[in-house]
């Protein structure tokens, strides 16, 4: 058994969910809270650790931008394609490495 404390609109809103289901209240809320992924302390460290990676990426991209605007010549137009392709594969590692362990969750 578990109880939880709803508004009287929030178990009436519950209610009318569950008939349009045709099920239990009981049974509507097993199944969405079979259905719904929860953050472990772990993940959430992952997940803040990504997002910083990724804010480092950007901001060396903007750092390139703001060279390239300034400086940039033919030959250094090609070298910075070259840095570009390698931040754009780096991306794609750690967007692959995200997707991975959201699918171990």
């Amino acid at each position: 058994m578990v109880a939880a404390r709803v508004t009287p609109e929030e178990h009436a809103a519950w209610q009318a969910k569950a008939e349009a289901a045709g099920v239990s209240p009981s049974r509507l809320l097993r199944q969405a809270m079979a259905r719904t992924r929860t953050w472990t302390a772990a993940a959430a460290e992952v997940e803040r650790e990504r997002t910083r990676q990724i804010a480092r990426v950007g901001n060396n991209l903007n750092q390139i931008a703001r060279w390239a605007n300034t400086h940039a010549s033919p030959m250094d137009a090609i070298e910075m394609i070259a840095y570009l392709l390698h931040i754009a594969r780096t991306l794609d590692k750690v967007a692959r490495v995200g997707r991975d362990a959201d699918d171990a969750r």
